[in-house]
């Protein structure tokens, strides 16, 4: 109880701003496990098409810059903690509507997956955005350890429930024994959930970024690599979110299963990432990057050659400990050298959080578009089997430019002593 009471203090440090703003993603956090496993499993279970998964995907992220786009605009106009919560309710609405299609066709998963994606954008935009304007680059790894904790607890044990209610569904007379009816149920859940985060988010006084140009062509060299490290991470987040539902569906189970698998180890990795976030200075971080990215690929080479229940069994073991072990690394590089190339080039920063949403596109399309060639011109098996490790292979290329970048913007450059220069500047200002 001591212990829990000291880190409690540890949390009040944070201003009351912050302090909200990890409290709204925590009750998203329930919401999240839906529209990233389960909407995949849903069109998984009522197409039995393995492109049509991907082919949402691919337009959730079509979706994504048009959303940050939009958003670059409304800030001028609409409060942040405002679009950041219209965001989280459009997610819930694109569920709804997706599950009202009687059959899903090609037209029909475009245009709900555009949907979600502007959903999923202003989310995004506004959530980035909010963490670089209420943390500094000594606590973010303590603040993203405390959100990775309760978000990964939350990850592997909501899929559980969920999981365990679909199958049920279909031997329950209240949702007459239809799966699909149980999925609409969740989907309300849901939205009564991003309700709740909505208010909670607009508890707090938030400062929009000033109302400056924010789209630019021309970027310092630091930028750019940070747009390449970007893009080489958007390479893999297609298969992150789809990969566990169609492996699953495919070659172990039903929802069940893909509910009690992600639960699997995920606690225990929850208190490890969250003492990771504790303890590790900013040093730390590009360590913390190599593991996720090294286990990633391991889990990924294994399925591929052995490409059965064992070899997806070992996968999701890695990877329910190398998605949120990424994340705590690469958010605090990616907010660092926001930070650092703003103060340099005297931009507003959400002209970087923009362009950030470019890379990791430019990666997306291309991974999904490789996937989704593979299954049309191939098999859906040769796409399963074989584009996940040649993906996670590549993404290893990932440790040198993370290297190279956080080089750039640490100790001993030109670049980063202006640009901390400029921080000491403005903060006696």
């Amino acid at each position: 109880m001591n212990g829990l009471k000291r880190e409690y203090r540890r949390f009040l440090l944070f201003p009351r701003d912050t302090r909200i703003l990890i409290v709204a993603n925590i009750v998203y956090a329930f919401v999240l496990p839906v529209i990233e496993i389960f909407v995949a499993a849903y069109v998984m279970r009522n197409s039995r098409d393995v492109s049509k998964v991907v082919t949402y995907q691919l337009a959730i992220y079509t979706g994504d810059p048009i959303a940050f786009l939009l958003n670059g605009f409304l800030l001028g106009r609409i409060g942040v903690q405002r679009l950041y919560a219209l965001g989280m309710l459009m997610s819930s609405m694109a569920m709804l509507v997706m599950m009202s299609f009687s059959v899903l066709t090609y037209p029909g998963i475009a245009a709900s997956g555009l949907l979600m994606g502007i959903a999923s954008g202003l989310f995004w935009a506004n959530r980035g955005f909010l963490a670089l304007s209420t943390t500094n680059n000594e606590n973010r790894n303590y603040f993203y350890g405390i959100e990775t904790f309760f978000l990964t607890i939350i990850s592997v044990t909501a899929p559980l429930f969920i999981g365990w209610w679909i199958e049920a569904s279909s031997h329950t007379a209240w949702t007459a024994f239809n799966r699909n009816n149980g999925y609409r149920v969740i989907a309300v859940c849901a939205l009564g959930l991003t309700i709740v985060s909505a208010v909670v988010i607009n508890l707090g006084k938030y400062e929009n970024p000033p109302k400056t140009r924010f789209l630019y062509l021309r970027f310092h060299p630091l930028w750019w690599r940070m747009s390449l490290l970007a893009a080489l991470k958007g390479l893999a987040q297609g298969y992150l979110v789809t990969a566990p539902a169609m492996l699953i569906m495919m070659l172990v189970g039903q929802e069940g299963t893909l509910g009690t698998i992600q639960t699997v180890g995920g606690v225990l990795s929850a208190f490890v990432l969250y003492g990771v976030g504790r303890v590790a200075r900013p040093e730390h971080r590009l360590r913390i990057f190599a593991v996720g990215l090294i286990l990633f690929a391991a889990g990924s080479v294994v399925n591929g050659l052995l490409f059965d229940a064992v070899g997806v069994l070992i996968f999701m073991s890695c990877l329910v400990i190398a998605k949120p072990v990424l994340d705590l690394a690469y958010f605090p590089i990616q907010l660092l050298v926001t930070d650092r190339v703003a103060a340099i080039e005297g931009r507003n920063q959400y002209a970087y959080i923009f362009h950030h949403e470019l890379g990791l596109f430019t990666g997306r399309f291309a991974g999904c578009v490789l996937f989704i060639v593979l299954s049309l011109a191939v098999s859906q098996v040769a796409a399963l089997k074989y584009a996940l490790p040649v993906i996670a292979i590549l993404q290893l290329f990932s440790i040198w430019v993370a290297r190279r970048t956080l080089i750039a913007a640490g100790s001993g450059s030109e670049l980063s002593q202006f640009a901390r220069a400029n921080e000491t500047l403005a903060h006696t200002k």
